[in-house]
């Protein structure tokens, strides 16, 4: 009998916490007595706290598990001796090779390759996400492992050195690979040693805390965990890459066995083909013709094929003849701008650059940006990455792929006649973020106008992308922050934004900008709210300014179009009552055919306190909860504690107060959690609005008590406020507050109660998760119909907010 150890502890690379793996080995059968020594061995491991696994098998079952699980082989393959009789290891080894390995090898190397792709689909790009996972994330131990494991089918190695023995890496791809590993690794030890337990994914709440247990410092205004995090995504990228490039080389051997396959050529001089990947002909021909360390680029994107590791090495070692003149040659611009806007390797090139240090050298501002993770509202990823994965997905708005997401950017996108412009904007839209200080869009416009002018390019091309820069948030701010249906705010984007072509543009990076960020800044209801503003812009654009008058008309030939439709359910003269009680902003807003369902609703309510409609939204995952209702003080601030009690997120609301105090109040809202039980969830919130407009349930009390029962929130960048803003210049009619915090339980509730208690009518409020912070933006008007701007007023109402919020605050006005 022999022991061995499997897995981490067989490759010895165990971390804090990990399992111990063992297998007792036995050549033959194993003996009934086998049962007592193992427990001998094991029971006092597991009285230590250890988490050992145990197996014992023959050599018989090893081989056969091995065939039937291709897991079972990779662990045998880490397999490493502890004591015993070593000729039975041997031999086991000997016969899994033998017996499986060498007559399958192509088989179980494409196993792990889809594998791996799976894994990477399940878990993402780690080297990108902001939570990266160390293990199984793309760019993780799993890529090294990988690699490891078909190094092992292969050449038979032994042990991770042996990679750069065998040729698999260069000498110095051997070192950063071991640089980058030990750094993953010191990583993963360090935050499973401060969790307690063993954790493969570091979330937002865990990463302030880690850098503060590793005493990292602020580096280059980098708060430390920024800079943490930047460092381990710079590691992850390179395993990732490193990964790819095996991948790839493995490929184009086996390319190459077929029949009728000859090598890849180039017919670029200085340029060369090695094993499928592009290198020099030699140093000597870059320094006669620096221009090939953008032609290698070039070429690369046509033949589709990357950069082998020596011209990575030699693009970076000759990085000095980018400098001064190299970067504004004409010809090296235009080779440049045909990577961005022609190749369908687009990103896969760009990523090169980046990696290599070419695009630092190419556009040194790239350099402050690199690595850096901003966690603020707009940016989930480090910003260099965010700012290529946006040129990514303007390319993919140009392929017939099925729609990345949004129809109407495919179309805009075909329509452009200046696309390099709107690449340009992409790739260097948050170029300013290179400072930690407020005011990057600004920032970067300046330094995106510096930069196209020093590559040759129009002063009006270069103000186009520097406005494209500097609004790049516009669109998305206001379809989020403001009242879309009021026509002011469609007027004040037109009036900045003043040409459609500009418009298309805007939007169009405006898509890419909110992909590229994540799931929480681009979902269904950001894309019908961002399509719809545009839209209105748009119309304003090409048909001029909206006039009173034609309101006026709008408002009439809605009231004709509803006597029609409405004539058959109830008589003309209560029809033409209720119409006149109608406010004309309510029907202005409101759809023809929802006046109709509404003037039912009213028919309902009788002497309910309230009745409500709920119906699915056709453009996004949401519902709509339309309620009619008796109007009393704060009968928003309690629908809103009512939603929040069953976990319903309030995403737009549309008030509503007709002339004969009925209150139609339209809510945009995210369906209840449990979409199995969602009839019952609606029941349930049913009859606690009932009971609250009652009093008889205590909306303080009930949400305290959720409080507690939840997982709080905590802010992890407590270096960002809650802050109130009071803005009475955006609207004529009413007075817009802002409240940018952290959110918790109860928060919409509280905030609408306090506007509320400082006697404030709610007309419009509307709700933007971004990251951790949320910004809730309202429209209000005083009880008499007159805007808060006295003083005395807005400052009451920022005391009253800021008392109710998270932290230490700041106002503005």
């Amino acid at each position: 009998m022999c022991r061995c150890c499997l897995g981490g502890y067989g490759r010895g690379e165990q971390c804090v916490f990990s399992d111990i793996d063992l297998l007792f080995l036995f050549e033959k059968r194993v003996p009934r007595v086998a049962e007592d020594l193992v427990r001998e061995i094991i029971y006092p491991l597991w009285d230590m706290g250890l988490d050992v696994g145990h197996a014992t098998r023959s050599i018989k079952e090893c081989v056969a598990m091995a065939r039937k699980d291709f897991e079972v082989l990779t662990s045998i393959l880490d397999a490493r001796f502890i004591c015993g009789m070593s000729p039975l290891f041997m031999k086991l080894m000997d016969q899994v090779r033998s017996k499986f390995i060498n007559l399958k090898p192509d088989m179980i190397i494409s196993w792990l390759v889809d594998s791996n792709r799976e894994r990477h689909r399940r878990f993402g790009d780690s080297s990108y996400l902001l939570e990266p996972n160390f293990k199984e994330g793309q760019g993780g131990l799993r890529d090294y492992h990988t690699m490891l494991w078909i190094a092992k089918i292969k050449s038979g190695i032994k042990q991770r050195r042996d990679l750069e023995y065998y040729g698999y890496f260069s000498h110095d791809d051997y070192l950063h690979l071991s640089e980058s590993l030990d750094f993953i690794w010191n990583i993963r030890n360090r935050f499973h040693l401060m969790m307690n337990r063993k954790s493969d994914q570091i979330h937002l709440e865990q990463q302030r805390r880690l850098a503060e247990t590793m005493g990292i410092p602020a580096v280059n205004g980098n708060l430390p965990v920024e800079y943490l995090m930047g460092e381990l995504h710079g590691h992850m990228e390179y395993v990732k890459q490193q990964h790819e490039m095996f991948l790839y080389e493995m490929e184009q051997q086996k390319r190459l066995q077929r029949k009728n396959k000859g090598l890849k050529t180039t017919e670029v001089k200085g340029l060369k083909f090695n094993r499928g990947m592009l290198n020099f002909a030699s140093p000597e021909k870059i320094l006669n013709n620096p221009r090939l360390l953008i032609d290698i680029f070039v070429e690369s994107a046509a033949q589709k094929s990357p950069l082998n590791s020596e011209a990575k090495r030699l693009v970076a070692d000759f990085g000095y003849l980018v400098d001064n003149d190299f970067r504004s040659d004409p010809e090296v611009v235009r080779q440049f701008e045909r990577i961005l806007t022609r190749s369908s390797q687009t990103f896969e090139v760009l990523n090169q650059m980046l990696h290599t240090g070419f695009l630092v050298r190419f556009i040194p501002e790239f350099k402050a940006v690199v690595n850096r993770m901003q966690f603020d509202q707009y940016h989930l990823y480090p910003v260099a990455r965010h700012l290529l994965y946006t040129v990514k997905i303007m390319r993919d708005f140009d392929t017939d792929a099925p729609s990345p997401g949004d129809p109407l950017a495919v179309s805009l996108y075909k329509e452009l006649k200046k696309k390099k412009l709107l690449l340009w904007a992409a790739l260097l839209h948050d170029i300013g973020k290179g400072e930690p200080v407020e005011g990057h869009s600004e920032r970067g416009a300046h330094m995106a106008e510096k930069i196209l002018l020093e590559k040759g390019a129009s002063a009006a091309d270069a103000k186009t992308v520097a406005f494209l820069i500097e609004h790049h948030l516009l669109l998305v701010q206001n379809a989020t922050r403001r009242d879309i249906n009021d026509e002011e705010t469609a007027l004040s984007m037109a009036r900045i934004i003043k040409r459609v072509e500009i418009l298309k543009m805007l939007y169009l990076l405006t898509v890419a900008d909110s992909m590229a960020t994540g799931p929480k800044a681009w979902n269904d209801w950001t894309s019908s709210l961002l399509r719809n503003l545009f839209l209105k812009v748009l119309n304003i654009l090409q048909h001029g300014e909206l006039a009173s008058g034609r309101a006026v008309r709008l408002v009439d030939k809605k009231r004709q179009a509803v006597a029609e439709i409405a004539a058959e359910e109830m008589p003309a003269e209560r029809l033409e009552r209720l119409l006149n009680f109608m406010s004309p902003r309510y029907m202005l807003y409101t759809a023809v055919e929802d006046i109709p369902r509404h003037l039912r609703l009213f028919s309902e309510l009788g002497e309910r306190p309230f009745v409500w409609h709920i119906d699915k939204s056709t453009e996004s995952d949401t519902r709509t909860v339309t309620i009619c209702a008796k109007d009393r003080p704060g009968l928003i601030s309690r629908i809103a504690g009512v939603f929040t009690l069953n976990n319903i997120d309030i995403l737009d609301v549309q008030v509503f107060t007709w002339r004969n105090n009925i209150a139609l109040d339209v809510f945009e809202v995210t369906p209840p959690p449990d979409p199995i039980f969602e009839n019952e969830r609606w029941e349930r919130t049913r009859g606690n609005l009932e009971k609250v407009l009652a009093d008889n349930l205590e909306l303080d009390n009930a949400l305290l008590r959720k409080k507690d029962d939840a997982v709080p929130i905590q802010p992890y960048t407590a270096e960002r406020p809650s802050e109130v803003v009071v803005d009475n210049t955006s609207s004529s009619f009413y007075t817009i507050v802002e409240v940018v915090t952290f959110d918790f339980p109860g928060l919409l509730f509280r905030v609408t109660d306090a506007l509320f208690k400082c006697g404030l009518d709610i007309w419009v409020a509307k709700i933007a998760t971004k990251v951790d912070q949320v910004v809730d933006v309202f429209y209000v008007r005083d009880f008499d119909g007159q805007k808060v701007d006295a003083p005395l007023q807005v400052e009451a109402v920022k005391s009253a907010i800021m008392e109710i919020l998270p932290g230490d605050g700041s106002t503005n006005g």
